[in-house]
């Protein structure tokens, strides 16, 4: 998804930050998804070559990614007269507006983290040039936080995500939470039982937002982001870990080393910042649930899993098979967004998980699809990009059909 959030980085809805740690090698492959989208809007335009029935073949391997929303496959399906005709309304009302209100947001987010930033200087880790504001404390890291989560919930509202449905599940016992875990007031259980990292299905960039809305965690992002104008500051001041393509050190740890750290950092102290990761690391049509990747897993901390859901009624917000600006675009023209959140118990790994990541991640995510009534899938990234590849007749469609299963 780094390559998604870059194409975005010129887009006011949303800070471009990656979450799922990848090796760089192979961080620079683009999820197909982003790719630029010239054709014009509302122009019917089904995928190039492919007949009904092999279209239904291409959604039935490839279902984790099929968009079933009014808009069609690749948002560039027919559309009714009258969705044409709400979708020019917003255009000329609702667009201009969001995009004036989101920019406003950000800059003034921007404001907030100079001045609490001002005659300070960041935390460095090591040689690898991590370095991020979020171990500052005193009131200017309680400022960069309030402020965050409470412009980051304006900005889903801005978008038009004006409820957010919480559920909070107790334990599978069916019994309220111990002492030892109830809520400190800060959306964080007890330190005993304080997790390391929030684990959490990947759907849309939306999930970033309400991520940031709900618990302001540490995110993955590339190394240019920190460069970005207004974002670079506001990713350190989350304690974004970033990405390296090279490091002239030996001792480089790598992404997902530094990521380790964090995560058994932020398990043992209350004050360090929690990390957001997600695992899948692509973004689905919000009804099937990825192989994890282990490296949320390998700190053997405890994590608190958190499922996400988007009900929509013409269009879904899910980041599936359309590309980022013709997502945007359509986003900003929905009247109202919905966002359903399900917090689950944090999950604490037995000794047989922390010896077994890959257990530890399997385990995880069978309990986020049983209680999120997700569709377990064994289809990745790289089966996501030969499905938008097929969409856009870049490849042999009988090899795509007929592939062989793994």
């Amino acid at each position: 998804m780094e390559s998604e959030l870059q194409d975005l980085s010129s887009k006011p809805p949303t800070p471009p930050l990656e979450t799922e740690p990848q090796p760089p090698s192979s961080a620079a492959a683009d999820d197909a998804a982003s790719a630029k989208d010239d054709r014009p809007l509302l122009k019917p335009d089904e995928p190039a070559g492919i007949t009904p029935s092999e279209l239904r073949e291409l959604e039935k391997k490839f279902a984790a990614y099929v968009r079933k929303d009014a808009y069609g496959s690749m948002g560039r399906g027919e559309l009714p007269l009258r969705e044409k005709v709400l979708l020019g309304i917003a255009m000329l009302t609702l667009v201009p507006m969001r995009v004036v209100l989101a920019l406003t947001v950000l800059v003034v987010y921007y404001l907030i983290c100079r001045v609490c930033t001002a005659l300070k200087a960041p935390n460095r880790e090591g040689e690898d040039e991590q370095e991020d504001y979020a171990h500052m404390g005193g009131w200017r890291r309680a400022v960069i936080v309030m402020s965050g989560r409470f412009l980051s919930r304006v900005l889903l509202f801005v978008l038009g995500f004006y409820w957010i449905r919480e559920t909070h599940r107790s334990d599978s016992r069916g019994e309220e939470k111990s002492s030892g875990t109830e809520n400190n007031g800060n959306g964080q259980p007890e330190e005993n039982e304080r997790p390391g990292a929030i684990i959490s299905n990947h759907v849309s960039y939306i999930d970033i937002l309400y991520h940031m809305s709900s618990s302001f965690p540490s995110f993955v992002a590339k190394r240019s982001v920190a460069k970005l104008p207004l974002v670079g500051l506001i990713s350190k001041c989350l304690g974004c870990v970033y990405v390296q393509r090279e490091s002239k050190s030996s001792d480089f740890k790598g992404v997902s080393g530094v990521v380790t750290e964090r995560v058994q950092e932020a398990h043992q102290n209350k004050d360090a910042p929690m990390m957001m990761l997600f695992p899948e690391g692509t973004t689905t049509n919000g009804d099937y649930l990825l192989p994890f990747k282990t490296g949320a897993f390998l700190s053997k901390a405890p994590v608190l899993p958190v499922i996400l859901r988007y009900p929509y009624k013409r269009f879904s917000p899910a980041w599936d098979s359309i590309s980022g600006v013709r997502h945007v675009i359509f986003l900003l023209c929905q009247f109202i967004n919905y966002i359903e959140v399900t917090r689950l118990p944090v999950y604490s790994p037995s000794q047989q998980e922390k010896d077994d990541a890959k257990l530890y991640a399997n385990n995880v995510r069978r309990l986020m699809a049983s209680e999120g009534s997700l569709i377990l899938s064994d289809i990745g990234l790289a089966e996501k990009r030969i499905y938008h590849a097929a969409l856009n007749g870049n490849t042999s469609l009988p090899s795509v059909l007929h592939q062989k299963e793994e």
